[in-house]
């Protein structure tokens, strides 16, 4: 009985293969969209780990934390610099790192910021930021790029780059006058640090100090520039944002508190997890949607099975008699529709998941290095299998009609199984 079945199947293999490919693309798209939210959640979560609070202007807890640390939108407002100083200084802070946006390279985000950057930032599991090649700058322009920027761009040690005043469509004036030299290039890291160029607060303040809408800056046309002794470079009258380790978690909230309660400027402090889980909470929606969108692809996938089984019933009554001659019972006849159906899903499982390994496989780098998306070969999670065995009861559900259909053409025959 099984060969007549697998004959059945190979005789009908044109459409049995397009049920079976409804599947598979639809197992695709459900668990593909299901490890591209996870990668995102991820992503997200790993790009700052080291750092205890961010501290910016007052404005939304979610604004702070896309425009300092994801380089998503623009500041509502800047610190002072003596704010920035003031507060750094308190006895509860380990370390700080200045952040200073605004400008851009060829669409990239340029990063102002201290050498603390290199040794403090962290992201991932509490993973350090590394060289490639090179070194950070030591210089007022020198500058450092993150892996996309210099592998995009086919930078190099020693190139030199021009910024661009702004980001966005609006940036148009660039600051010629003073380009920067490639001193270092960072080692991947999945996170809007490779998509960034890095450079001292020093050359920050150089090419906008007296700078208008094109013109050299004041410190380019003074000579300043031209001496080796760089510390005539007063430091910036602003920065976007600082990031802060504290010596205890038990300070968090006192330092928190007092930052939020600043007196001279109005300044927030938040915590980068929290923030996390607000932003979350504003992409529920979209993500809930995503998943119906995946559910109602897996209804039509094995819809596609089941319309293949169905309009095979006419073609198959002769089939059905010779099954029916060597004493194929109603049970029987069930249990062999409903198993044709598990076949096909299960089948088109496999097949969905070898595509979705082998697509995996083909755009790992590119979703690593354009999207910073880390996609891992690995096998299916708990979550997953659920899916999985979910589809696979769908299809033995869907398997119940074509043997109803079966059985009551037998009875319409007059040749009722026994």
């Amino acid at each position: 009985m099984l060969k007549l079945a697998w004959r059945s199947l190979l005789y009908r293999r044109l459409s049995v293969g397009l049920g079976v490919l409804s599947v598979a693309l639809s197992i695709l798209m459900l668990i593909g969209v299901e490890r591209l939210r996870e990668a995102t959640h991820d992503g997200f979560e790993n790009t700052v780990s080291g750092a205890d609070l961010i501290v910016g202007a007052r404005t939304g807890s979610v604004e702070l934390l896309l425009y300092s640390v994801f380089r998503i939108g623009n500041a509502t407002n800047n610190i002072g610099w003596d704010s920035y100083l003031a507060l750094s200084r308190d006895p509860a802070v380990a370390w700080s790192i200045p952040l200073s946006l605004g400008d851009s390279h060829r669409g990239y985000p340029v990063l102002a910021t201290s050498a603390a950057y290199f040794t403090r930032y962290q992201y991932g599991n509490h993973l350090p930021l590394h060289f490639s090649s090179g070194v950070p700058f030591a210089h007022a322009h020198d500058a450092v790029l993150g892996a996309t920027v210099a592998h995009r761009l086919g930078y190099h040690l020693g190139d030199h780059i021009v910024l661009t005043h702004g980001s966005g469509e609006g940036a148009v004036y660039q600051h010629s006058d003073q380009p920067f030299t490639v001193t270092g290039i960072l080692a991947p890291t999945g996170t809007p640090v490779d998509n960034t160029v890095h450079i001292s607060l020093e050359g920050m303040t150089a090419i906008h100090m007296g700078w208008s809408n094109g013109s050299p800056s004041l410190l380019a046309t003074t000579g300043i520039l031209a001496q080796t002794d760089e510390s005539a470079i007063p430091p910036p009258e602003t920065i976007t944002a600082f990031l802060v380790g504290l010596k205890s978690k038990a300070a968090t909230f006192r330092y928190q508190r007092k930052v939020n309660q600043y007196s001279d400027e109005p300044l927030m402090a938040i915590l980068p997890g929290v923030a996390l889980s607000e932003l979350w909470n504003l992409m529920h929606v979209a993500e809930e949607a995503l998943r119906v969108i995946s559910v109602f692809v897996i209804v039509i996938g094995l819809l596609g099975v089941l319309t293949a089984l169905v309009t095979g019933l006419n073609e198959r009554r002769r089939e059905m008699a010779i099954l029916r001659a060597i004493g194929l019972c109603a049970h029987s006849l069930f249990a062999l529709m409903i198993g044709e159906a598990l076949a096909l899903v299960l089948a088109g499982i496999v097949c969905g998941m070898a595509l979705l390994y082998g697509l995996q496989a083909g755009f790992q780098t590119t979703l690593q290095q354009t999207y910073g998306l880390s996609l891992p070969l690995a096998p299916p999670g708990a979550g997953e299998w659920l899916l999985l065995l979910a589809t696979l009861v769908a299809g033995a559900l869907i398997g119940v009609l074509p043997a109803w259909r079966a059985y009551r053409q037998s009875l319409h025959d007059g040749l009722e199984p026994h």
